[in-house]
């Protein structure tokens, strides 16, 4: 899941983006209210946190723009205004949730999950193919019924391919999903993940193939439409 962040403190970014990093999160950081309209034109994200305080503005005047755009992006406002009247107004203004700082980690991730579980959002259903389930909100990966330890990496590359099993997923299309624009990257990590990912699923006797596109990227076959190498 890919999660734009607006938020002015770099310290506070810092540790909400490895924080979320570290549970399968990707996540890009913009610190003004223009940076972050500019990022969703060039990104589909599945998720904004926006504090309020900005630089160039007030958060709930891009949840107010997004709002009579018709973007339905679910919005969590993260911010130290607490009092009743301004969750309120961040509430009706057309934010979906509203976390008042200081929090734990461990809450905003759960919050999280729990806006990209609600219908229609981009985590409401099991994901399977062949005796592979990946239920997204919670990361759960399970061969034939059993749960089997998948990192956060892993689950969320699954994910992808799993979400358009049997089509072939670009190589760039898998990166922006699993990693944020400031990432160190390593020109063969997803390579290294996909290795990880397969012996992960041989292990466990996974019935699903993950095929390598030369030049392209990866798609995830069902028993029925595997095909060799």
């Amino acid at each position: 899941m890919r999660i734009l962040l607006i938020e002015d403190n770099a310290r506070l970014a810092d540790l909400i983006r490895d924080g979320l990093d570290k549970l399968g999160f990707a996540v890009d950081w913009h610190d003004t209210v223009d940076a972050a309209e500019h990022a969703q034109q060039i990104f589909r994200y599945d998720l904004l946190l926006i504090d309020l305080g900005l630089p160039d503005g007030d958060g709930l005047d891009l949840v107010r723009a997004m709002r009579r755009r018709r973007n339905s992006t679910p919005i969590m406002v993260v911010t130290a205004r607490g009092g009743l009247d301004d969750r309120v107004i961040g509430l009706d203004a057309g934010a979906d949730d509203y976390l008042v700082k200081p929090f734990q980690i461990a809450e905003l991730a759960a919050r999280c999950r729990a806006l990209l579980r609600r219908p229609g959002s981009a985590i409401d259903t099991v994901l399977t193919a062949g005796n592979v389930a990946l239920h997204p909100s919670e990361r759960s990966v399970r061969v034939a019924g059993a749960v089997i330890d998948t990192p956060p990496r892993e689950a969320a590359l699954l994910e992808q391919l799993l979400r358009r099993s049997e089509h072939v997923v670009a190589k760039s299309a898998l990166e922006n999903a699993l990693y944020s624009m400031d990432a160190e990257v390593t020109p063969n990590a997803l390579e290294a993940t996909v290795s990880r990912l397969r012996k992960r699923l041989w292990a466990a006797q996974a019935d699903v193939q993950i095929k390598t596109v030369h030049g392209v990227g990866y798609a995830l076959f069902a028993p029925h439409t595997a095909v060799d190498e």
